[in-house]
């Protein structure tokens, strides 16, 4: 459903992107892993052309995004669904006019369907009756809730989530992967994931991708990376520090 190949990106002389190859498959839920700074964001927001890269294709149902004018863009953007970082609601609006802020743009439903349509992404992220309530009035993960609504909305057939349990305690994150897991299990879509947090990676990963220097290092079913007695994926998904052999060198 989504390919990538020879990705590269660079930001004045940092390449954050070096030629990464992926492929996602339709239906399946996939997490990217990889250190703070390395560039999971920056991929993921190549997956819908909010950034454009200096070199490679990424292909969406076999169509090559990259350089697709902005009008064609929204038409390829309507297959997406997002879970921002930090939810990025509106704060001055309502839960239901921040779900229903897309609908309203596209101007292609009536009012009665807008209000149903919230109603029912409300009812699959667990939150029904609170659509007059504020952002203010929320828990983190009740507004991490809201924004998955807000992207299931109008049906998409992915869903990228950046850092979904990223401020979130342990009991809280759970709560967030069981819905990942159902929605995407309810509503047939692909799931493609960037966290940090590895019991979230292990718990909705059926493959994990981990990037390193900028390309994919390895790649497999959760079971097969968190077995895998390579290094750098054996440091990185254990939470393994690398001591730094110039200190050593002290002693």
């Amino acid at each position: 459903m989504i390919e990538v190949r020879h990705l590269q990106k660079s930001f004045g002389t940092q390449r954050v992107l070096d030629g990464v190859d992926m492929r996602i498959h339709e239906g399946e839920s996939v997490v990217i892993i990889g250190r703070s700074g390395g560039g999971k964001s920056v991929l993921l927001k190549h997956l819908i052309g909010l950034l454009t890269p200096d070199s490679g294709e990424v292909l969406v149902d076999g169509v090559d995004i990259v350089h697709m004018n902005e009008r064609d863009l929204i038409d390829v953007r309507r297959k997406f669904g997002m879970l921002f970082q930090g939810a990025a609601l509106f704060d001055s609006m309502t839960v239901a006019e921040n779900i229903a802020f897309a609908l309203r743009r596209q101007q292609q439903c009536t009012e009665d369907e807008v209000r149903e349509k919230v109603s029912e992404a409300l009812a699959l992220v667990e939150l029904a009756g609170i659509e007059q309530k504020k952002p203010a009035q929320l828990s983190g993960g009740m507004r991490k809730r809201v924004g998955l609504a807000r992207a299931i909305v109008y049906r998409p057939e992915i869903l990228l989530y950046d850092e979904p349990t990223t401020g979130l305690d342990p009991i809280i994150s759970d709560s967030i992967d069981q819905l990942i897991i159902n929605i995407r299990q309810k509503l047939k879509v692909t799931s493609v994931a960037v966290t940090h947090d590895m019991r979230s990676a292990r718990r909705i990963g059926q493959r994990i991708f981990m990037l390193y220097h900028g390309r994919i290092y390895a790649s497999g079913t959760a079971e097969e990376i968190f077995a895998s007695q390579d290094p750098v994926v054996h440091h990185f998904v254990n939470g393994i520090s690398e001591p730094r052999q110039d200190l050593l060198e002290d002693f």
